[in-house]
């Protein structure tokens, strides 16, 4: 289950519909990020410029300008991913119906999430992607026992989140958390899985679209495993429209 809906996630993160995803999401998280250094370079200009250090030392300034740009890029490069995750939580209802589309197309299909309930997750995801980050940076000083204690708290939290948005499409959010419950062990081994991606520099990037495709195939095995289940994923009558 989890290594066919692995495969099918990266296969499907390659194709149209997801590269138009990923392009928009990277664009409008770029945007935010330069603007974010826009903003914070011209105020330590004005500081500079108001400080009594200016008169007497101008090289101080410009030194002082230099390095506090190149600060503020690698401070902005390590908010990447988590500034990424945020704007992608506006698309991964959409992911995620394109993966329904694709390899489900005979069930019924989810119901997008309301906008508050996809801000939430997308916030969720954010502080999430920011913890995860801060933490694996901190690994990189301390001996490899904590990176196990790293794998199995993200596992766990990333499997979760990306779980229940998947399931919350077709059922509530109530009984998308009790079916995570049930089924922890599945969905804490697709978590490690998203965990192991976001360590990856730059490849990061895709965890939020790799996150949904994988859970939306876990919930949809998991659905057809489970007697409650059918119900929540009957098929369409013979010759009705795919959406």
């Amino acid at each position: 289950m989890l290594v066919e809906g692995a495969v099918k996630a990266f296969s499907q993160i390659l194709s149209p519909p997801f590269r138009r995803l990923l392009s928009l999401s990277l664009l409008l998280t770029a945007g935010i990020l330069l603007l974010v250094w826009f903003g914070l370079t011209r105020l330590f200009n004005y500081y500079l410029s108001n400080h009594s250090i200016s008169g007497s030392y101008p090289i101080l300034d410009t030194l002082a300008f230099f390095l506090v740009g190149i600060g503020l890029f690698v401070g902005l490069a390590f908010l990447l991913p988590p500034v990424s995750a945020l704007v992608s939580g506006y698309f991964l209802d959409e992911a995620a119906e394109a993966v329904e589309q694709r390899y489900y197309p005979n069930d019924v299909p989810g119901t997008p999430l309301s906008f508050g309930r996809s801000l939430l997750y997308g916030l969720r995801f954010a502080g999430l992607s920011l913890a995860v980050n801060i933490v694996a940076l901190l690994l990189v000083f301390v001996p490899g026992v904590n990176l196990i204690a790293f794998f199995v708290a993200n596992g766990y939290l990333l499997g979760r989140e990306y779980f229940e948005m998947a399931a919350a499409r077709f059922r509530p959010v109530a009984d998308a958390e009790a079916m995570r419950v049930r089924n922890r062990a599945t969905v804490f081994l697709g978590g490690l899985a998203i965990a192991a991606l976001v360590v990856v520099p730059f490849a990061n990037l895709l965890t939020p679209l790799f996150g949904i495709a994988l859970m939306v195939h876990v919930h949809k095995a998991l659905s057809r495993a489970e007697p409650a289940g059918q119900t929540q994923l009957s098929r369409r009558p013979a010759g009705s429209e795919v959406k």
